[in-house]
């Protein structure tokens, strides 16, 4: 294959969803197809000893959640797939929203019987931001749920896009009996032989032939749904997709792997290959011939044994070949690529090429930040900036033990990089405060902290405050620090107020309206 091929060849998408709407399941099957993996374990893992391949973090094993964005390759159809899977768990929104920058199309999973969940609703504003094409999956037809209909009309309400249904299911529970495929034009069955799985469909769209699934009122109850869509549906093309104007709609069921393969193989003909992405100097195009790629996540600890800490690079343009030289944007800095890799969750392979649309792993004794630009030629430029949540939750840390202050000091360096927590130390006493979106990072912070480096940490919650950085910190002065604003510094040196409340913070305001005050998102 040429490298224009090659880059036409990729598909890389991110799955997001609410939190057990069943994303790590239907990413395990496909990785089933891709023949990536022998056996599909689902989440609830923990009973059968059978872990989800994507969840590799040993708190993601005992709890049954995703708490970091995965990263599978495999082939499938004559296409390499690069598939992000998501933590779906709100206190990780920040990980997920910067994986959604390295997508070029992302497939949103909704619960059959819950609907558009706030979550969800969350994520699709980022991808419609951002402009991706976004597929619909609607997952688990293998109980009751609610009626399809009224999950299309709150697709387009709730998320104000226009859906068309690729499939529609014909019954559902326990009467589930399979989908109508609008696109391919036939019938799969549930659970039947598989000479049965696919009846062809005739010119009117209906079955010819004697089919025990044609004596079921569910079969008609789809053939008149359908024939409704055909007359009052919204319209499907490739533009509109990729404008974000319509989601192509798939019913199925990823436990039971049913309706996956379907989907999979139609996300293929439509999903967009690798996309031109934005820099300070203008647009970069995937089939350019010059290297270039960003950082969009940070990760320690992918190897216990090993201590090492993987940066995960989206290759945006040219080719990557190993020992090659690059510029790191921010520094000026030339570094060699010679330690890379691509993922199979934990399980990992040197890579030796990989071009635009790839996410490849690189190995990081301290180098990189998120959001840092790699380049191969002699022109310097840096990818748009990657988001930045300002914090909401703040806990004050310390070593239990404070023989193990080295520990200690790397574990956060270490783990502040990943990007899921932020590091303040107090103006004048350099105390060690956390930040973060959500609880539950503090507690993956401390699971780590004592499984990774051997630390055990005291953790003291401050509560949530209000951060906000300044515009003019020379006008900052040491007294206007007090309990109900105290003056921070971040990682990077920058002062920062946290304030109690909004009252506090208006309160401050008209005391000091000289300092102009800031947020990250």
């Amino acid at each position: 294959m040429t490298f224009i091929d090659e880059v036409k060849s990729r598909r890389t998408f991110a799955i997001i969803s609410h939190p057990d709407a069943g994303k790590t399941t239907l990413t395990e099957q496909l990785l089933l197809f891709g023949g990536a993996i022998r056996a599909a374990g689902t989440v609830k893992g923990k009973k059968t000893g059978k872990y989800a391949t994507s969840d590799w973090m040993e708190i993601e094993k005992q709890r049954g959640i995703s708490v970091t964005s995965s990263v599978m390759q495999f082939d499938y159809s004559g296409k390499r797939i690069n598939i992000l899977d998501t933590p779906g768990h709100q206190d990780f929104s920040e990980d997920t929203y910067r994986t959604l920058m390295a997508v070029d199309s992302a497939v949103m999973i909704i619960d059959a019987a819950k609907g558009i969940e706030a979550q969800t609703l969350k994520l699709f504003k980022v991808c419609k931001m951002r402009g991706i094409p976004i597929f619909t999956f609607v997952n688990k037809l293998d109980r009751q749920g609610r009626e399809p209909l009224e999950i299309m009309e709150e697709l387009e309400e709730v998320l104000g896009i226009e859906s068309y249904a690729m499939n529609w299911p014909i019954g559902m529970g326990k009467e589930f009996l399979g989908i109508y495929d609008r696109y391919h034009k036939r019938i799969e069955q549930f659970r039947v032989e598989d000479d049965q799985r696919f009846l062809p469909l005739n010119e009117e769209g209906e079955l010819d032939g004697d089919y025990d699934i044609k004596n079921s009122s569910l079969y008609d109850q789809a053939l008149e749904d359908v024939m409704l869509l055909n007359e009052a549906g919204n319209e499907f093309t490739t533009d509109r997709l990729q404008n974000g104007e319509v989601t192509p709609v798939f019913f199925g069921s990823a436990l039971t792997n049913f309706g996956v393969q379907t989907f999979l193989e139609t996300y293929l003909q439509f999903a967009p290959m690798p996309q031109p992405r934005k820099t300070d100097q203008g647009e970069v195009a995937a089939t350019e011939e010059e290297f270039s790629g960003f950082i969009f996540k940070i990760q320690a600890n992918m190897n216990p044994a090993h201590r090492d800490r993987i940066a995960f690079l989206r290759i945006c343009s040219g080719q990557f070949e190993r020992g090659m030289p690059v510029q790191l944007s921010r520094t000026g800095k030339t570094i060699k690529l010679s330690s890379s890799t691509s993922f199979l969750a934990d399980d990992r392979n040197t890579v030796d090429n990989a071009v635009s649309g790839d996410i490849i792993g690189i190995h990081d004794t301290g180098n990189y930040q998120i959001g840092d630009t790699l380049s191969g030629g002699k022109k310097s430029f840096a990818f748009e900036k990657l988001p930045q949540f300002t914090p909401e939750l703040f806990m004050r840390v310390t070593a239990k033990n404070v023989m193990k202050q080295k520990h200690f000091h790397k574990g956060i360096n270490q783990l502040v990089q990943e990007g899921a927590i932020q590091l303040y130390k107090t103006y004048r006493t350099d105390e060690i405060i956390l930040g973060a979106v959500g609880q539950l990072q503090f507690e993956v912070f401390e699971h780590r902290m004592k499984n990774e480096y051997n630390t055990d940490v005291m953790m003291e919650n401050i509560g949530s405050k209000i951060a906000r950085w300044i515009e003019n910190e020379e006008d900052v002065k040491d007294a206007m620090s007090s309990q109900r604003s105290m003056l921070v510094k971040d990682r990077y040196g920058k002062l920062v107020f946290l304030f109690e409340n909004d009252f506090a913070m208006r309160w401050f305001s008209d005391k000091h309206p000289e300092i102009k005050l800031y947020s990250l998102l």
